[in-house]
């Protein structure tokens, strides 16, 4: 069993608490970890020490600060697959998953060394006569992240690099529910060798939290979960004086014209839907089949969720892997439950899915749902499952109101042959990640991540020069030196 321990200014420190939470690998039901549940005291000895190293971290020139991250890039590169079985093992999607997760965090640490052009100012002379004005760009002080449990590797890289390049000091919290991607992360950044206090990491649950959102000396939070906890934590970090970026939860459309490339569909919405066992944010959870698009692809899409090949994600030839463990399982089931009562049809039912070898794991098979309703609560809910909702309308016009009136606008997308289609889609949608002919619209690094509607609370995502502007404050000076003035000197 791994000892989770926390890492504040440079050192490995145990837990000031005697309150633990189990962590089991998900395809099998064993113990694998516990995750102490740290409150204030760690957070403040975290805070401070980033506290105290941020003024000398900032005044580190930009091109000396981004070369622990071509450092740190490396380190990743080298033990790519050794934290991909990590992450496997405690949140259980499969090794290719973890590797294809690792690669967009690699992604954002490059994106971030180039830095020393991405948080240029700008400069305009002569305003007035002998007057310029100049805007610079600054950095906040300490920054933190609450990451999520779907994507342990990634989504701590949205954030880290940009705020580390821009001259912040930084506190990570992973979820308390994969604690040892991060521990091993760490590992590495011990070795990249940060000056002390400028990376930090407390694990814990919501008292941690709490004592994020409070800790005056932390400037901005960072956030990627459910709505109802972003709103949360957009609400109390902002009325502390905090800047926020709160990525929520989603309810991710796809729409099917007639004329789409069936086969190609299918596979696609396939793997989004069923990819990381629907676990994720850009997961599409629902099908608007359009017209004559409904029968060919809903033979084709029950096939491909009841040919899916479920296990555990090492072993070879595993497509999906299980839930993040029993509780998630059993909500996922009852919403199922939910679907079929309010008179949805399970065409594929993924429910009392046990497998061989692993008979204490919490799987749940590919599920399909038709003739969802909307309004219906499984329409409404965010399932965060291995579960596709299909709906029928008889015009794009009618699948784009449709998807506009849900609260959620994380993702959308369409599958056509239609540039007509396609340009009306891309115009009218109200999503912030667009799909057109994919089913996965994950923006890369040098994007936003841009989430809409009740999918994101605050003005700059994660990632890209969006991030760069959320860890920078800008400061405009306007200058003026009389001829006079400099006869004196």
């Amino acid at each position: 069993m791994k000892q989770i321990v926390n890492y504040i200014n440079n050192e490995w420190i145990d837990p000031k608490t005697s309150e633990y939470i189990e962590v089991t690998n998900p395809a099998t039901g064993q113990v694998i970890a516990k995750t102490p549940l740290c409150g204030e005291t760690e957070v403040d000895m975290a805070a401070k020490a980033a506290a105290k190293a941020f003024p000398s971290w900032r005044q580190t020139p930009v091109q000396d600060r981004i070369q622990y991250l071509f450092r740190l890039r490396d380190l990743l590169k080298e033990n790519h697959d050794e934290i991909s079985r990590v992450i496997t093992k405690e949140c259980g999607k499969t090794f290719g998953e973890s590797k294809a997760e690792m690669v967009r965090a690699i992604e954002n640490v490059e994106v971030a060394c180039g830095m020393p052009m991405m948080m240029k100012g700008d400069v305009s002379e002569d305003i007035s006569p002998g007057i310029d004005e100049i805007m610079l760009r600054q950095p906040l002080g300490v920054c933190a992240t609450i990451a999520p449990f779907n994507f342990p590797g990634m989504i701590p890289f949205w954030y880290l690099p940009y705020a580390l390049a821009t001259g912040n000091t930084y506190i990570i919290k992973p979820s308390e529910k994969v604690p040892m991607t991060m521990k091993f992360i760490f590992s590495l950044i011990e070795q990249v060798g940060f000056p002390n206090g400028v990376v930090n990491m407390v694990n814990g649950a919501k008292n941690a939290v709490d004592a994020i959102l409070d800790h005056p000396a932390i400037r901005a939070i960072t956030f990627v979960g459910s709505t109802q906890t972003a709103k949360y934590i957009y609400r109390r970090a902002a009325e502390n004086g905090k800047r926020v970026q709160a990525q929520g939860g989603a309810k991710n459309p796809v729409i099917i014209l007639p004329d789409a490339d069936m086969e190609m569909t299918s596979t696609m919405v396939a793997d989004s839907a069923f990819g990381c066992a629907g676990q994720r944010c850009l997961a599409v959870s629902l099908a608007i089949t359009v017209a004559d698009a409904r029968n060919s692809f809903t033979e084709m899409i029950c096939d491909a969720a009841s040919t899916r090949t479920v296990g555990y994600g090492l072993d070879d030839g595993v497509q999906m892997g299980p839930v993040i463990n029993s509780h998630s399982k059993e909500r996922v089931e009852q919403l199922i439950e939910t679907g079929s009562k309010e008179g949805a049809s399970a065409l594929v039912d993924g429910r009392g899915t046990t497998i061989n070898g692993y008979e204490e794991g919490a799987f749940v098979r590919p599920t399909i749902l038709a003739d969802v309703e909307p309004g219906s609560d499984i329409w409404k809910t965010e399932i965060f499952g291995p579960v596709l909702s299909m709906m029928h309308v008889n015009s794009v016009e009618d699948a784009i109101e449709l998807t506009n009136s849900h609260i959620y606008g994380n993702q959308a997308s369409l599958f056509t042959s239609s540039g007509r289609a396609a340009r009306k889609f891309r115009y009218e949608i109200d999503a912030g990640n667009v799909g057109i002919n994919i089913g996965v619209a994950a923006p890369m690094a040098f994007f936003p991540f841009s989430g809409w509607k009740q999918s994101f609370f605050g003005d700059m995502h994660g990632q890209g020069m969006d991030a760069v502007e959320f860890f920078t404050q800008k400061k405009v000076v306007i200058e003026r030196w009389p001829k006079e003035w400099s006869r004196k000197f």
